[in-house]
């Protein structure tokens, strides 16, 4: 006979709390401004899917999607960039890897909590012919609680760089929580559900980190599937199954060596995490941002073109950002990570996709002799693990580029932060030229009017299955 917890023992249930926040939360309960950035985070999210058609990565996760859930006539939900349709597991697989594909959506101080809850949200909405408005309070229940369950288990300050640390770990959470509230699961189911997303867990690593290998991309798509089949799994029961983040051998004890339990429930319903998370203006990891949106601003400001640099200087450089060799790149998340490849493709290609990345361009002689000019400043290394903290309390890096022409002129610009940071958030228009740019792979250019209009304007749509047709329009 199994331990079983006494509740009336704990001072406080946090996953009793969370699972209520989740089955209570109404549309109109939530504030305005959190209601429309949580349209935009999945606007933008939708987009950078529908931007990786055509890639290797994007392929294969069409494949996997129809391998994990077939091809559907009636029912499902639509794979992105094919306009297909598969089962909502197989869509939630497919869609998740193609969210995080080209490292161009979310990011929080946890990791990209968006490749999962709007995949998944969407899928379920569709096949489930929820509303806009259901759509919306979902993601928004699934970004409160993930971001909490995800601080609860973050390592301490100064703990080596990545022991213990995988963002994809706690992922599973937010596949588990828009499943669990578009299948109208009760808080007791709800709270069952967390039980399989702490079970859904993989251990923290960073194998990814190591090979440079894209099956990190594909890792969101798994943990995606599994908050699907785990929500689904709920609703057509199970026994027991409660109060994972309170039993005496809690979740957070297994994941983490200094755990933070308080964060869990911390401020919830007051203090909406949703408006802390930032949205990538470019296609790469998130401390490439700034110097791209920097290089952007002097080429444009100084009309400089690719044959006047003689060098570019980012400062202070990044920690595992300044990876340059002449012989080119192993991968396509080797050049994402890569400052001086980003720029490159950035000078050579001021339209930002796919077409950054592909794979021709890992060892093109053209992009590779300007990475070469491109270099770390003098001042002291920035290290992640700090960025992150100082992420947590508003801040971000300064950095400063510097470009050098071949005719003895230098052109230098500061900056902390950058467009999609929550304090420079993107205006609606802004988002809607993104998604234009985004999505231009995979839709018609009448589809991509209308997908935007409409995805701009998620609250009022009755039945999200005629948002996923629209996508169907390519």
């Amino acid at each position: 006979m199994g331990f079983r917890v006494n509740q009336d023992e704990i001072k406080t249930s946090y996953t009793h709390t969370l699972s209520e926040f989740t089955a209570d939360l109404t549309y109109d309960s939530i504030p305005p401004e959190v209601r429309e950035r949580a349209k935009f985070i999945a606007m933008q999210t939708v987009g950078v899917g529908l931007a990786a058609k055509g890639t290797p990565i994007g392929e294969r996760s069409v494949a996997l999607g129809r391998f994990t859930g077939g091809v559907v006539s009636e029912g499902g939900a639509t794979l992105w960039t094919t306009g297909e349709k598969s089962s909502v597991a197989g869509a939630a697989f497919c869609n998740s890897t193609l969210a995080d594909a080209l490292d161009w959506e979310d990011c929080s101080w946890t990791g990209h909590p968006s490749a999962s809850i709007v995949p998944v949200a969407f899928a379920v909405a569709e096949a489930e012919h929820k509303s806009g408005k259901d759509y919306i309070t979902a993601i928004v229940a699934a970004y409160e609680v993930y971001q909490r369950i995800a601080m609860a288990v973050q390592p301490p300050e100064n703990w080596p760089n990545y022991k213990g640390w995988g963002l994809t770990s706690w992922q599973s959470f937010a596949g588990v929580l828009p499943a669990a509230k578009l299948y109208g699961l009760n808080a007791e189911q709800v709270n069952q559900a967390l039980g399989f997303g702490a079970t859904n867990c993989t251990v923290p690593g960073q194998l990814h980190h190591v090979t440079m290998s894209d099956a990190y991309h594909y890792e969101h798509g798994y943990r995606s599937m599994d908050g699907v089949v785990a929500a689904m799994n709920v609703k057509l029961g199970v026994s027991n199954y409660t109060d994972a983040l309170d039993d005496p051998w809690s979740f957070e004890n297994h994941m983490c060596v200094s755990p933070s339990p308080d964060w869990y429930t911390k401020d919830l319903g007051k203090r909406w995490l949703t408006m802390e998370t930032l949205l990538k203006h470019w296609p790469a990891n998130i401390w490439i941002q700034t110097p791209l949106e920097l290089t952007e601003e002097l080429l444009s400001s100084h009309d400089i073109r690719k044959e006047d640099i003689a060098e570019i200087v980012v400062d202070p450089p990044t920690f595992l950002r300044m990876y340059y060799s002449p012989e080119g790149y192993s991968s396509m998340m080797q050049g994402q990570f890569s400052i001086p490849f980003m720029l490159a493709a950035l000078i050579l290609d001021r339209t930002p996709g796919s077409n950054w990345c592909d794979e021709a361009k890992l060892h093109d002689p053209e992009l590779l002799a300007l990475a070469g000019k491109i270099h770390g400043g003098g001042s002291e290394m920035l290290y992640m693990p700090k960025c992150f903290k100082n992420f947590q309390q508003g801040h971000h890096p300064v950095i400063t580029v510097t470009i050098k022409t071949n005719g003895g002129k230098e052109y230098s610009k500061t900056m902390e932060g950058h467009l999609g940071h929550p304090r420079m958030m993107m205006t609606p228009q802004q988002f809607k030229e993104r998604f234009l740019i985004q999505a231009a792979p995979s839709l018609s250019p009448d589809a991509l009017e209308k997908a935007a209009d409409a995805l701009a304007s998620v609250e009022q749509c009755d039945d999200m299955a005629q948002i996923g047709a629209m996508l169907r329009n390519n």
